[in-house]
């Protein structure tokens, strides 16, 4: 039976900081941290900048991250066909390897089509490109049925469906892709710092069930919340 709020350990905002305190991280791993990040999302010219300033190497050749980051902003800026041919310049292994992978991109072409309102277009390219890799796959039958439905709206955006059309879906698959193509490189599929943040959302989700303790409730400032608000 888990415990109730009463029975649960109650650790105070001041006690869970003084823990914090008391955990020393040395500055080269934190270092170390910070470059995987950077090389892994494919930030160049920072990652540059960072190796200078502390001394920090990036453990792999920085001008072989071109190539991944020009397919990377293709997708991003809607150019998904720039993409694919540049990838399978690179590696056409990757794309032939990854059925879902390929499908994700040539979805993406459809929702560029549908954005562009090039409608008959965008039917076309479904029922060719599309709908014959849906034929043993229910779960990318309901993706392409669910892409298609954007053409039944006046307002594909504001749709029920128009996350489709975000911004967003276009990171999505581009860190899809990015992920591919490092791990074709034989390099880590995400930062670190992504994993080591799962583990702490993990690993709170665990502490949840055992204490009252200053919980992490925002990522991006670090914030905790009030032990007893």
């Amino acid at each position: 039976m888990p415990p109730t709020t009463a029975s649960k350990k109650s650790i105070s905002n001041e006690q869970w900081e003084a823990k914090l305190a008391a955990v020393k991280v040395a500055k080269e791993d934190m270092n170390k941290l910070v470059m995987n990040f950077l090389v892994t999302e494919g930030y160049v010219d920072a990652a540059r900048t960072f190796e200078q300033e502390s001394g920090t190497a990036p453990g792999v050749q920085l001008g072989g991250i071109t190539d991944r980051m020009q397919v990377r902003q293709a997708v991003q800026s809607g150019q998904v066909e720039a993409a694919i041919d540049k990838v399978n310049d690179m590696n056409p292994e990757i794309l032939e390897e990854q059925a879902a992978l390929f499908f994700h991109l040539q979805q993406q072409c459809l929702i560029e089509l549908i954005r562009q309102g090039q409608t008959e277009a965008a039917l076309a390219f479904a029922q060719e490109y599309l709908a014959p890799q849906c034929e043993d796959d229910e779960a990318l039958l309901e993706e392409l049925e669910r892409t298609v439905s954007l053409l039944a709206f006046e307002q594909p955006a504001t749709s029920p469906v128009g996350g489709l059309m975000d911004v967003a879906q276009r990171q999505k698959t581009a860190s899809e892709l990015n992920a591919a193509i490092l791990a074709s490189q034989g390099q880590e599929k995400e930062p670190r710092l992504l994993l080591l943040l799962k583990m702490m959302l993990w690993a709170q989700g665990q502490l949840d069930e055992k204490a009252s303790y200053p919980r992490l409730t925002d990522l991006a400032t670090a914030r905790l919340s009030q032990v007893g608000s």
